[in-house]
């Protein structure tokens, strides 16, 4: 692949692939597109593709970027290398799978798209919902799904025609749709594959965030992974253009251990090196905090198409 293999996007609001400004120049070089660099909740490296806010709706986006059939080749080769997360994730994402199961109902039917390994469907089977199902392109982490859960995912991309239509009461999608290239078409596979008046979640990275607006080009959110950078309106927006009612929206609180944070903060080199190797040594690293930093989450319904 070379630099005039890279595919220019648009606003996924919008439309518009011209209407943006610059706010910060690409800084990867063709050999960072591997599997490695693709791989989730990697060490912070600065390494992301130009990035541009749109001048009308404000939506942050990559632009331009590798091209889907090379994302998608990418994703499929890619590790589930963070084991010691999972606990912490799990408590994260229960609790707003709970909020999500107010909306749903009992012995609700629950699809995950980009679910890893399967750990978040095994809490949503533990919190009530009644079937799960997930979708997940990379080999690994499908490989290392639990026995119980592993024949309920398939190895593969949410697409039309994957899924039969209407089969489910609700839809997740766990810090995975900030990194889809046609976030519309995603919405639209979602909205196919739920019940009517069926319900989706979607808890990612926000862009407007303290820590963000801090941090700035130094916020381990600027990466080659994300596509797409939302706000709470942003999210929003594009949900309501394509036929979902949000219910409910706000900032997430994750559970963390510090060890974790330490990895992930704007830290030189060597000062992150000292910083783990003290957590490491104290303990410390182990310890687990309620944060908010810097997540945000919606849940929206499945409206009817008029007329």
């Amino acid at each position: 692949m070379g630099l005039a293999d890279l595919v220019a996007t648009r606003c996924a609001i919008c439309g518009t692939a011209d209407n943006a400004s610059e706010l910060y120049a690409a800084s990867f070089r063709l050999d960072d597109l591997n599997p490695v660099i693709f791989s989730a909740r990697r060490s912070p490296d600065r390494v992301h593709y130009r990035m541009v806010r749109c001048d009308t709706c404000g939506l942050v986006r990559s632009d331009p970027i590798a091209s889907p059939d090379t994302l998608a080749q990418l994703y499929q080769e890619s590790a589930f290398d963070y084991d010691d997360e999972v606990g912490n994730l799990r408590a994260t994402y229960g609790r707003y799978l709970a909020r999500l199961a107010r909306y749903c109902g009992p012995e609700a039917s629950l699809l995950e798209a980009g679910c890893g390994n399967g750990f978040a469907m095994q809490e949503a089977l533990e919190r009530g919902f009644a079937a799960v199902r997930g979708v997940e392109p990379s080999a690994a982490a499908v490989a290392g799904a639990a026995p119980e859960i592993a024949p309920f995912i398939v190895c593969d991309v949410m697409r039309p025609g994957l899924l039969a239509p209407g089969q489910f009461d609700a839809v997740c999608l766990f810090q995975m749709f900030d990194h889809i290239a046609d976030p519309g078409g995603l919405l639209d596979d979602c909205w196919a594959a739920l019940k009517p008046a069926g319900h989706i979640l979607i808890l990612n990275h926000n862009i407007e965030a303290l820590s963000a607006r801090l941090l700035g080009r130094r916020s381990p959110i600027v990466d080659i992974e994300h596509t797409y950078l939302y706000s709470p309106s942003t999210l929003a927006r594009i949900c309501g253009a394509h036929r979902f009612d949000v219910r409910e929206n706000g900032a997430v609180w994750n559970r963390a251990r510090i060890g974790y944070l330490a990895r992930l903060a704007p830290l030189p080199a060597t000062l992150r090196r000292a910083a783990l190797a003290t957590c490491d040594a104290t303990g410390l690293g182990r310890v687990s905090l309620p944060l908010p930093v810097g997540n945000l989450y919606l849940i929206a319904r499945k409206a009817a198409v008029s007329g």
